[in-house]
């Protein structure tokens, strides 16, 4: 009887690896998706993967895709055609690419990312945040914690929709006007950097409701910084403190 079921085992394995030969390359990497809450889920996550394979181009119908913690070092510009896309996770990669002399991590193609609400790009070795970002206007959710950020360019204002900044664990050095202008922000995470200063107009974020310490929690996160007198002192009232300062100013 044993021999009887190993064979039937062989036979189930040979039919298997049949099933697996008639699959395109696009249908092998599609049978990982997964349908969560009505959006088609594709994750590539820890698969050691240094390029993108192609037949991912195929899946156009993907609303969420996880790339991380892979060693990705290019984005190519086919990324854009996934243009369903609503979350993109690159955390943990060291995408770069090289474009007039500055360090970029994204094609300037994935601007036409229109629907994306969530980008990660936490982990990563970016040192501007690359312009193809600022076009994709539906965003809500930003994460470029841990990357080399030495500043946020003015137009981070068009990102209007936002309503969590997470850029934790750079290099900033100060914060332009244009970023009180994303007043929908509720968590801004700003801690670990060199910021010294904030602008006066930062009373505008409003619907950052107080000064947070734990990582998810809402509100301004900003203490754990070189900050210098009077805004450190008048942090130690609270961030309602901190705006009625800036508002008098």
């Amino acid at each position: 009887m044993g021999g009887t079921v190993c064979t039937e085992e062989m036979k189930e394995e040979k039919r298997s690896e049949g099933r697996e030969d008639s699959l395109t390359s696009a249908d092998r990497i599609r049978r990982f998706t997964v349908k969560q809450f009505g959006y088609n889920v594709l994750s590539l996550a820890r698969r050691g993967l240094k390029e993108v394979p192609d037949e991912l181009w195929e899946l156009l119908e993907l609303d969420k895709l996880n790339l991380s913690l892979n060693s990705l070092t290019v984005l190519p510009s086919q990324l854009a055609l996934l243009s369903n896309l609503v979350v993109l996770n690159l955390w943990g990669n060291q995408v770069l690419s090289l474009a007039n002399n500055q360090l970029s991590s994204l094609p300037a193609s994935l601007s036409n990312l229109t629907q994306l609400r969530k980008l990660n790009l936490s982990h990563n070795l970016i040192t501007h945040i690359p312009g193809c970002v600022y076009n994709m206007k539906a965003l809500v959710f930003l994460h470029l914690a841990c990357n080399r950020l030495e500043n946020l360019a003015e137009n981070i204002q068009a990102l209007v929709e936002l309503r969590i900044l997470i850029v934790e664990g750079n290099s900033i050095h100060s914060l332009p006007k244009a970023l009180c202008c994303l007043t929908r922000l509720e968590l801004l995470n700003l801690d670990f950097n060199d910021i010294k200063d904030v602008p006066q107009e930062m009373h505008q974020l409003s619907r950052l409701e107080k000064l947070a310490c734990h990582p998810l929690d809402k509100g301004l996160h900003i203490v754990h910084n070189p900050l210098l007198k009077p805004v450190k002192e008048v942090l130690e009232g609270g961030l309602g403190a901190l705006f009625n300062y800036l508002r008098a100013g």
